[in-house]
């Protein structure tokens, strides 16, 4: 087998099928000097919610700040405790933690590698009290306020019981859907339209990714979108007026326009993700490796996007060594529990308290899975994943 250069992730090749559409709107933009929350930032807001089933969408900086103003939004703070996962991207925990609420961490289904809502049950069943009509964690005191799912890798959570459970709690949940764009739960249901907040990134190597940092929030109450738009200006309605302290989330206008153009292409770009693993598990599968690799699980009745493909394997670290000497690009996401993380030590959790995460954080290995991927370069991934094994 001859070598080949295969890259993780390779955006060249999708510009320009693109090219033609979005260099005549960057130009419109340039000239007309409009480079904040301008026409193109409110149609994109109208687009991105209609492709997620929301009523709202508000287009904000990143998918950090989507996620920062959506916790403030909730008036989420000092004393107050948001559940989320310890096996996620950093900003997850990181927004929690600065608006100076507490991250609590439960543990992930291993097949999905999000949230697992059994185990959600659990903390609230041996852990928490209810004072007031309010859920209170017995061990700090701190009010539990919110649950903060992670759609990881284009897969949903399993949202059905873990909106059962926040409704029983009085809890608000806000969806982090940063790599789940068109992600579907059961019946359909787009993720970002099924909790109170959808928080969504377009960071450039997303399904939908901008030329630089971008995001937004989708939301059904007209009033909270509101108080989300009214965050991301420093709080202020009318200008120089502020009756809430927010901060500067706006969304580049020239960032909104390459959006609008991507948007149009996103259902071809996802459903080519979903051929590509689907080569990938029949090439494993016939391969005889599947004993010693396990291919990414979909839930039934669900749109898998596949942001990641992402394989489970024992030599996690000799297959990635393997596969960069025959120049196949892989990530590690994510190769620390976040519980594990420096910055968390105060949170009082230590190794061991999520097995199932820092086992994910162990074994996972993250192949090329982007729609421009030719059948020669699926094919060789493919060939040198089986050759490290047989």
């Amino acid at each position: 087998m001859s070598k080949m250069t295969v890259p993780l992730l390779d955006l060249k090749g999708q510009f320009a099928t693109i090219r033609a559409e979005v260099m005549p709107l960057i130009d419109q933009v340039c000239s007309s000097q409009m480079f904040i929350l301008g026409e193109h930032v409110r149609l994109l807001e109208q687009e991105v919610a209609r492709y997620c089933g929301a009523a709202e969408g508000i287009g904000v900086s990143s998918g950090t700040d989507a996620l920062l103003v959506a916790l403030m939004a909730l008036d989420i703070g000092p004393g107050d405790e948001v559940i989320t996962s310890p096996y996620t991207f950093f900003a997850t925990a990181g927004t929690i933690a600065r608006v100076g609420a507490r991250p609590v961490f439960c543990d992930i289904d291993p097949r999905t590698f999000n949230l697992s809502v059994p185990r959600v049950q659990e903390f609230i069943e041996r852990h928490c009290t209810v004072k007031d009509g309010q859920l209170v964690n017995a061990r700090t005191g701190g009010r539990v306020r919110a649950l903060m799912p992670v759609h990881l890798y284009g897969q949903t959570v399993d949202m059905q019981p873990l909106m059962q459970i926040a409704r029983e709690h009085r809890l608000r949940v806000i969806e982090d859907a940063a790599q789940a764009i068109g992600t579907e739960y059961l019946n359909g249901a787009r993720i970002g339209s099924i909790g109170d907040i959808g928080c969504f990134s377009f960071f450039p190597s997303k399904n939908l990714g901008a030329f630089g940092d971008a995001g937004l929030c989708t939301a059904n109450d007209p009033e909270l979108a509101e108080r989300l738009r009214v965050l991301r200006v420093h709080g202020s309605k009318p200008k120089y007026f502020h009756a809430l302290i927010g901060g500067n989330f706006r969304l580049d206008e020239l960032q909104a326009a390459v959006l609008r153009v991507k948007l149009k292409h996103l259902d071809a770009w996802t459903t080519a993700r979903q051929d590509n693993a689907a080569f990938y598990d029949a090439q494993f599968q016939s391969a005889g490796v599947s004993g010693q690799l396990t291919t990414p699980y979909a839930m039934p009745g669900c749109r898998h996007i596949y942001n990641q493909y992402i394989v489970r394997v024992k030599n996690r670290d000799g297959l990635k060594a393997h596969l960069s000497e025959r120049g196949v690009g892989t990530e590690i996401y994510y190769p620390m529990s976040l519980h594990q993380q420096e910055c968390f030590k105060y949170l009082g959790y230590k190794t061991g308290d999520f097995p199932e995460s820092e086992g994910a954080a162990a074994e996972t290995l993250a192949l090329p899975i982007y729609p421009e991927l030719s059948p020669e370069q699926l094919a060789y991934v493919a060939a040198s994943v089986a050759e490290f094994y047989t």
